[in-house]
């Protein structure tokens, strides 16, 4: 059972996903941050977490882990992330430092709209949440009717993409 545990100086992303995510995450609020304000940047990023999104999304996660030995006896227990932890990782920050951002807004629109079109009910409520949030946000930041509607539509390219069908 000694090749079952890694000791290391860092966390890899083979060995946790939630980290590849945390990194991901952290390359898009940094290209959404005043200095930079890259939201295209952004938008690239969040492609890629939509595919591990609904990846992850087809897993069963229950958030916490039991290694047996070959008797069947609880060995181990370890804690793990369940699927409303993923989809917080990736949407909460991106949604907090690009919430005024319509080219943002629209993508993750687009994400959530496709996680609840893609997967099954049980991630649901989680993804409706999330979209709340988000609908908070562009109530929040855009005064403006015109643009406040703009900001609520999906996109997949975040603004002046073709829309899905």
């Amino acid at each position: 059972m000694t090749g079952l545990i890694a000791l290391g100086a860092e966390r890899t992303i083979e060995q946790d996903p939630a980290f590849a995510l945390r990194v991901l995450v952290d390359i898009a609020i940094r290209a959404l941050s005043p200095a930079v304000n890259d939201p295209t940047t952004a938008v690239q990023v969040i492609n890629y977490m939509e595919w591990f999104l609904h990846t992850v999304g087809e897993r069963h996660l229950p958030g916490r882990y039991v290694l047996a030995d070959g008797d069947g006896a609880a060995r181990l227990v370890l804690p793990g992330r369940d699927w409303e932890g993923y989809l917080q990782l990736a949407v909460c920050e991106i949604r907090d430092h690009g919430g005024s951002s319509v080219q943002i807004c629209r993508r993750l629109r687009a994400v959530l709209e496709g996680l609840l079109e893609a997967l099954s009910p049980g991630q649901h409520p989680s993804a409706r949440a999330e979209m709340s949030l988000l609908g908070q946000a562009v109530e929040r930041e855009f005064a403006d009717p015109d643009r406040r509607s703009i900001a609520q539509q999906a996109d997949v390219q975040g603004i002046g993409g073709v829309r899905r069908p």
